[in-house]
């Protein structure tokens, strides 16, 4: 299993990303570069290339809207030419809020874009022919009753490093995840319970696997949660609480927050919809307190070796292929040890 753990925005891209040096000496493979409404991913993912050596620089994640698609292709073909083919463009749809909120764009058929986007990302890399593109959403060229009539179609001028990039799609709803299935090389869902995942996504990622081109390798799954390993630790899985109630309880409007649908399937109705309630209220301290213990206990990898282990097998069994966490510590010492333990683990598993 690779290990893969999630830049953070805390520290700045400096900070960050010495960070991210030592622990890719500790046994880290994949960096997911976060963009939100922060600073651009695409800025540190360069820096990134720069000062590592071995690790997968991922943009975790590219929305689908503020990027045109040929600039989408041309973004990661440029940082996969300066990591030497360490490039894995991850994208994912954000949500209304953000879009057009921040951006000024309106959210429409995420699913119908990101299929056409990977579409052309796909061939603008491997460059045989001049790009076009008719789609209900992209037309490449712009038709000439469109604009000035003056567009061509064209070729990326320089030669991609790799003729195909990884693509990693962050999606929840069965029928994206299923499109997932059938066409990325890699999925990032959130809230990924190992002993629920089956029930929530099995028959979708069943079906798009049922689609996926036979010549493609086998869909890479990440999940994980929190990595502190140790004896007496255990309280630290605490320390999800305010992340898990922020999305369950904050993230979207009150009837179209995907996180929380996905919190109820796992059978904690009761408990999302009294997260949402006190967290839209802004008693967000009461909100976090109300995240069941049974399920910070089945998503994270706190605690000693032998549970650490045991839930490694737990996903395995369930479907995860790579590992996406969070290491814990109050320091990058910590952390970084923390890491080490972690690739120890696997290596052994």
């Amino acid at each position: 299993m690779k290990i893969s753990t999630l830049m953070s925005y805390a520290q700045g891209f400096v900070g960050a990303t010495k960070e991210i040096v030592e622990m890719e000496k500790a046994g880290l493979n994949v960096v997911w570069v976060p963009e939100a409404y922060s600073f651009d991913a695409v800025s540190a993912m360069g820096y990134l290339a720069a000062k590592t050596e071995k690790v997968t620089i991922a943009s975790g994640i590219l929305n689908i809207y503020s990027r045109s698609p040929t600039l989408m292709a041309m973004t990661a073909a440029g940082i996969d030419s300066l990591s030497e083919g360490r490039c894995m463009l991850g994208l994912g749809a954000s949500g209304p809020q953000v879009i057009e909120g921040f951006h000024g764009i309106p959210y429409d058929a995420p699913m119908s874009r990101i299929r056409e986007i990977v579409e052309i990302c796909r061939k603008v890399w491997l460059r045989e022919e001049k790009l076009t593109h008719d789609g209900s959403k992209y037309q490449i060229p712009l038709p000439q009753d469109q604009g000035t009539g003056l567009g061509i179609p064209l070729k990326i001028i320089n030669h991609p490093y790799r003729q195909e990039i990884p693509i990693a799609l962050a999606t929840l709803g069965e029928k994206s995840v299923a499109m997932t299935a059938e066409i990325a090389d890699a999925w990032l869902p959130a809230f990924y319970m190992a002993e629920g995942a089956d029930e929530i996504w099995g028959e979708a990622l069943r079906r798009g696997n049922a689609k996926r081109d036979p010549s493609r390798p086998p869909l890479d799954i990440y999940a994980g949660g929190s990595v502190a390993i140790g004896e007496g630790l255990e309280d630290y899985r605490n320390m999800a609480r305010s992340g898990i109630a922020l999305y369950v309880g904050g993230m979207g409007a009150r009837d179209k927050n995907f996180y929380n649908q996905v919190f109820c399937k796992y059978g904690y109705e009761e408990e999302a919809r009294r997260i949402q309630d006190l967290y839209l209220a802004g008693r967000k301290s009461e909100a976090e307190a109300t995240v069941p213990q049974s399920y910070l206990d089945a998503t994270s990898l706190v605690g000693p070796e032998g549970f650490v282990r045991d839930r490694l097998q737990a996903l395995k069994e369930h479907g995860v292929t790579s590992l996406n966490v969070g290491f814990l510590g109050t320091t990058t010492a910590e952390r970084v040890a923390n890491c080490d333990k972690l690739a120890n683990l696997v290596a052994k598993a």
